[in-house]
């Protein structure tokens, strides 16, 4: 059975709207109307409100008091603090995960990256990307970490789709083969920093600014 098909009514409503805004459908600042969502999803409003608390969870939404939950904004210091728990998070992730990388997943990362390159669009990009990442850190086999690079990846996601929604294209990712390369010969110290400078490089930009964030952000997004 597939992790979607158990998934419960609050957490398809909150990984649909999740989606949206990541991608920009729904931007920041927007106003999450309880009734309106309800009658998009056909639900009541007790899965609802348990997605708006996951979105909350996640960073994507916040809970003004009395005027219910809106998306929130981000920034390039945010951009900056994901970048950083990110490399940390990651490297910590591939660490444990090493011993228990096979051929097989090696090789499967390594076709995931091929489809990343050849990708036609950022959405098609951005899923390749993440599932590169899920390939090689989840046999660290740690659960609550594994969920926490989650929700860091989601808020990546998010500066990405903002950065290339008008200027997409395809990129080959030399560092994802570099960490792949090292991972092969043994060298797990060498793919861990790799990683950590791969995913982490735009939050030590001193010169990153807000208005220069959507041309830097692409380095972040490994």
């Amino acid at each position: 059975m597939s992790p979607k098909s158990t998934e419960t009514h609050a957490a398809r409503i909150a990984r649909a709207l999740a989606d949206q805004i990541v991608s920009g459908e729904i931007p920041p600042g927007t106003r999450l109307r309880q009734d309106h969502i309800s009658t998009q999803f056909g639900a009541s409003h007790v899965p609802v409100r348990e997605a708006f608390r996951e979105l909350e969870a996640q960073g994507l939404a916040e809970n003004q008091m009395r005027r219910g939950f809106r998306v929130t904004d981000f920034d390039v210091a945010e951009l900056r603090e994901v970048a950083e728990m990110r490399s940390s998070l990651e490297a910590l992730a591939l660490r444990h995960a090493a011993a228990n990388l096979t051929r097989k997943i090696l090789d499967e990362a390594e076709e995931v990256t091929r489809h990343g390159d050849a990708a036609a669009t950022v959405r098609e990009w951005e899923a390749a990307n993440r599932h590169f990442h899920q390939l090689i850190l989840a046999p660290c086999q740690m659960p609550r970490l594994l969920r926490t690079i989650d929700g860091l990846q989601t808020a990546s996601a998010r500066f990405l789709f903002a950065a290339w929604q008008r200027d997409w294209e395809a990129r080959t990712d030399h560092e994802h083969r570099a960490i792949l390369s090292a991972l092969r010969d043994g060298h797990v110290e060498l793919a861990c920093s790799t990683l950590a400078r791969h995913v982490g490089w735009i939050g030590k930009r001193k010169s990153a600014t807000k208005n220069a964030a959507p041309i830097e952000t692409y380095r972040i997004f490994g």
